[in-house]
C-alpha cells in the first residue's frame, strides 16, 4: 500500500475512532472558514481549499490552519472542502485537474503519484518561492519534477522502522539495535523475560508488509541504485540480498516463535496496546501511528520510541522515511486569487502556520523546513524521528523513487509469516506481483 495523505495524518486515526477518542467536528464539507464573499469588495479575495482527505484529523487540522490564517490575513477568506482518501481521492484530484475545476489550492500527496498529475502541464511552479530555499532535501526530492518545485509540506514528517517499548528495554538493560544479529540477540533477552519480543497483527493486514518497507533504507543502503534498476525491470527482490532479508526476517521471526500467540488475528489497535503497555518489546510499524497511542495506552505515550530497521552494516543503518504531502496551486488559479493562494501556502510554512496544524494533529516526526520548530512536549516517537534527521541519517521510501508497488504485498507478507511460503519463495511471488503492475503501467523493460 502507498501511505496517502489520510495515513500521513496518521493511520492512528484507525485507533482514534474505534476508542471514540475523535468526536465529530459538526463540520461539513465546505463548511470550514467558509465566507459568500467572492472577491472584489472592500479588496477581499476568497480562495477555495481542497484538503487531503475527510477523516477527522485532516478536517480538524484545516480548521485550525484557516483559523489562524484568517486572522493574519483579514482581507482573505478561505473557504475549504474535504474529499475521500484513496484512490476515489486520486481519480477526483484528477478530474478536477483535466476538467479546470480545481480549487485553489489543494493537499495531495507527492513521489510518484504527484508526477502522475503531470505538474509541469497542470500545476503552479514553487521554486522560487521565498520559503522555497527553507524546505528539507526528502521533501525537495519528493516533490520536484522536472527540475521545479510544485508544493509546500503539509504537515511532519514520519519514519517507519520499529516501535520499542523504553520501559522494557531499561528494565533489561537493552541497547537500541543497528544490526538485525543486535536486534534478534535484543529478542531473546525479551523472550526469557516472558515479554513478546515482536508484536504482529495480521487481523489488520496491511500492518503486515512493514518489515518488508521498511527495511527499504537498508536496501539502498547495500544498493545505491536499486530503485532505478528496479523500476526499470532489472533489479528484483529475490535475487537482490538485501531486499530478499525483508522477506527472510518475518520467516525468522515467525519460525523462531517471536510473535505474540494471537499474531494471525491480532488486530493493530492491539499491537498499539501491547507496545504502550509493554506487553510486547517491538512492533514494527510507522511512526505516524503514534499519534493515537494516549486513546489506547492510559498515558504511557511516551513509553514508545522508534528506532530504524536493523540492517547488516551498523555504520550504514538509517530510517526509512515518509515525506509529508504538499500544498499545491492549479495553474487554473489567477490574479488576486493567485496571490492570496500563494499567501496561503507560505503562512503554511511559517511557525504560527505550523503551530495551527500540531494543535489539531499531533507531530509524530519533524517538520521539513528550517522556520518551524516542534513543540517542547512532543512525543518520544516525534523526539526519536527528528533525531535521525538531524543526524542525516535518513532515507526516503521506496514509493518516492519508484512507481512500482505490487497490489498483494501485504497477503504475501501474512503467507510468510504463517509459514505458507518461506521468506525466498515470498520474495519470488512478490517480483510476480510487481511486474504484473509494472507491465499496466506501461514501463520500459518488463516485457
Amino acid at each position: 500500500m502507498r501511505f496517502s495523505m489520510s495515513a500521513r495524518r496518521g493511520l492512528a486515526l484507525v485507533a482514534l475512532a474505534t476508542a471514540s477518542a475523535l468526536t465529530a467536528t459538526g463540520c461539513s464539507a465546505g463548511s470550514l472558514g467558509s465566507s459568500t464573499d467572492d472577491g472584489g469588495g472592500d479588496g477581499a479575495v476568497t480562495i477555495s481549499y481542497l484538503l487531503g482527505g475527510n477523516d477527522d484529523a485532516t478536517v480538524a487540522s484545516a480548521a485550525k490552519l484557516v483559523e489562524a490564517f484568517q486572522a493574519a490575513n483579514p482581507n482573505i477568506k478561505v473557504e475549504t472542502e474535504s474529499r475521500p482518501g484513496g484512490s476515489d481521492g486520486d481519480n477526483l484530484i484528477k478530474t478536477k485537474l483535466s476538467t479546470q475545476d480545481m480549487s485553489d489550492v489543494f493537499a495531495y500527496n507527492n513521489g510518484s503519484l504527484l508526477a502522475a498529475l503531470k505538474p509541469t502541464t497542470n500545476l503552479v511552479p514553487m521554486t522560487d518561492e521565498p520559503w522555497a530555499g527553507t524546505l528539507d532535501k526528502v521533501f525537495v526530492d519528493a516533490t520536484t519534477v522536472d527540475g521545479q518545485l510544485f508544493g509546500a509540506p503539509n504537515g511532519t514528517a514520519f519514519g517507519g522502522g520499529m516501535l520499542y517499548n523504553t520501559k522494557v528495554y531499561e528494565k533489561l538493560g537493552l541497547e537500541i539495535p543497528k544490526t538485525w544479529d543486535e536486534f534478534m540477540a535484543n529478542n531473546d533477552k525479551v523472550k526469557a523475560a516472558g515479554i513478546t519480543p515482536v508484536e504482529a497483527t495480521y487481523g489488520d493486514t496491511w500492518t503486515s508488509q512493514l518489515p518488508v518497507l521498511a527495511d527499504y533504507a537498508n536496501v539502498e543502503a547495500a544498493n545505491p541504485d536499486f530503485a532505478e534498476q528496479y523500476t526499470a525491470g532489472q533489479a528484483k527482490y529475490a535475487t537482490t540480498p538485501a531486499a530478499l532479508a525483508g522477506f527472510q526476517h518475518i520467516e525468522e521471526l515467525s519460525k523462531g516463535g517471536y510473535f505474540n500467540k494471537n499474531f494471525a488475528s491480532a488486530k493493530f489497535n492491539d499491537g498499539l496496546k501491547d507496545i504502550a503497555s509493554g506487553k510486547a518489546a517491538h512492533y514494527p510499524q510507522i511512526g505516524s501511528v503514534a499519534a493515537g497511542l494516549d486513546a489506547l495506552s492510559d498515558g504511557k505515550t511516551n513509553d514508545v520510541g522508534m528506532f530504524a530497521w536493523p540492517g547488516d552494516d551498523a555504520s550504514k543503518n538509517t530510517l526509512t522515511v515518509w515525506s509529508p504531502g504538499g500544498f499545491y496551486i492549479p495553474k487554473t488559479t489567477e490574479g488576486d486569487k493567485l496571490d492570496a493562494a500563494k499567501k496561503f501556502v507560505a503562512f503554511t510554512q511559517t511557525q504560527p502556520g505550523c503551530d495551527a496544524v500540531s494543535s489539531a494533529a499531533l507531530p509524530t516526526g519533524p517538520y521539513l523546513n528550517t522556520t518551524c520548530t516542534l513543540p517542547d512536549d512532543v512525543i518520544t516517537v516525534a523526539k526519536d524521528t527528528s533525531a535521525y534527521f538531524e543526524a542525516g541519517d535518513v532515507s526516503p521510501a521506496l514509493e518516492f523513487k519508484s512507481p512500482i508497488k505490487g497490489p498483494n504485498l501485504e497477503q504475501i507478507c501474512i503467507q510468510v509469516g504463517t509459514g505458507q511460503e518461506s521468506g525466498t519463495k515470498g520474495a519470488s511471488l512478490y517480483d510476480a506481483d510487481v511486474k504484473k503492475q509494472a507491465l499496466q503501467l506501461g514501463l520500459p523493460g518488463w516485457e
